[in-house]
C-alpha cells in the first residue's frame, strides 16, 4: 500500500534528550499530525515482554509476592507511555557492580544488543504506521520522534546500505535539532546529578570501558560503581553523538535547526516556515 503522506509533510526529528522534540509534537494540531515515538514502540512492542519478565523476576524474590503471582492473584505490568519511558530505561539499566544496582558486563551487553535490534525494528515500522495513519485515520502529516540513540545505530561508514537510515530517508525528511552549548552543559549537569540508563554503540562502550579502567584502576567492568561510570561516560557520549550528528548533516541526510528555533515554533505554519529556511 502506498503512503498518502508526501515526504514534504513527514519528518523524523533527531537530537539529544530535551532539545524539544516532544514539546514540538505537542504544539502541532493533533487532528492533523500523527506522532510516532520510536522509544514507545520499543517499550511496548519489541521489549515489552522483556520488561514484563524483569518485573516478575524481581517480584519473585519477595516470598509474599511470589505466592500471589504463582496463584494468579496478582498481576504486574509496566505503565509505559509516550511521556513516561521509565520502564524501558529501568530495563536497560547501568553497567557495573550488581550490589550497587548495576548489570554485570555480559548482561549489560546482552540488553544493549536487544535494545539495538528493537530500535532498528521500531524505526523500520515507520512506513507501516504512515500508511495506517492515512488509510485508517486520515492523517496527512506525520512526525517521528526517533529518540536520542538513533544516531548510535545507523552505519555512517556505509549509509547507502544502512536499512534504517535508508527507510527513514525514503519516507521522511530528517531534521536534526541542534542543542545549544547552554543546553549541553545543563544536560550534562542534570545527568551527573541524576544518572539514568543509556544506550551505547558497541565500539564506543568498549573504548569507554578500556579508558575508565585505565583511569580508575578497576580492571573488571563488573566491579564498576554504576553511577560513577555513568557520570564519567556521559560527557564523552554527548560529544560522540554530536560528532555523528554533524556527519549526518554534512552528508546531506538531515536538515539542521537549533533548539532555540524549535522553542519559538507555536504551530505547524511556524514549523513549515522553519523547515523551508533550513532547506
Amino acid at each position: 500500500m502506498e503512503s498518502f503522506i508526501p515526504k514534504s509533510q513527514a519528518f523524523t526529528l533527531l537530537g539529544m534528550s530535551g532539545v524539544g522534540k516532544t514539546t514540538l509534537a505537542n504544539k502541532l494540531p493533533r487532528e492533523r499530525w500523527f506522532h510516532y515515538s520510536g522509544d514507545y514502540r520499543i517499550g511496548t512492542r519489541y521489549l515489552g515482554e522483556a520488561i514484563h519478565d524483569d518485573l516478575y523476576l524481581a517480584a519473585m524474590q519477595v516470598p509474599k509476592l511470589a505466592t500471589l503471582l504463582k496463584s494468579d492473584s496478582l498481576y504486574l505490568r509496566s505503565n509505559i507511555s509516550m511521556n513516561n519511558l521509565a520502564p524501558l530505561s529501568a530495563w536497560i539499566g547501568t553497567l557495573g557492580d550488581a550490589a550497587q544496582g548495576g548489570h554485570p558486563h555480559a548482561e549489560f551487553t546482552r540488553r544493549q544488543g536487544l535494545h539495538e535490534q528493537a530500535e532498528a525494528a521500531a524505526l523500520l515500522d515507520v512506513g507501516y504506521f504512515m500508511d495506517r495513519a492515512t488509510a485508517v485515520y486520515g492523517y496527512d502529516h506525520f512526525l517521528v520522534d526517533a529518540g536520542g540513540s538513533l544516531i548510535e545505530i545507523v552505519d555512517l561508514e556505509d549509509p547507502a546500505n544502512d536499512p534504517v537510515l535508508q527507510h527513514l530517508l525514503a519516507r521522511t525528511q530528517l531534521v536534526y535539532i541542534e542543542a545549544t552549548e547552554d543546553h549541553v552543559e545543563s544536560l550534562i549537569e542534570r545527568t551527573i546529578a541524576y544518572p539514568k540508563p543509556m544506550f551505547y554503540r558497541a565500539q564506543f562502550l568498549s573504548k569507554a570501558i578500556t579508558d575508565y579502567t585505565a583511569e580508575t584502576g578497576i580492571e573488571n567492568a563488573d566491579d564498576f560503581p554504576p553511577l560513577d561510570f555513568v557520570k564519567w561516560v556521559f560527557p564523552r557520549l554527548i560529544q560522540a553523538r554530536r560528532d555523528r550528528y554533524e556527519r549526518l548533516v554534512a552528508a546531506g541526510f538531515a536538515l539542521r535547526v537549533s533548539a532555540d528555533e524549535i522553542a519559538r515554533v507555536e504551530n505547524d505554519a511556524d514549523f513549515f516556515d522553519l523547515i523551508g529556511k533550513a532547506s
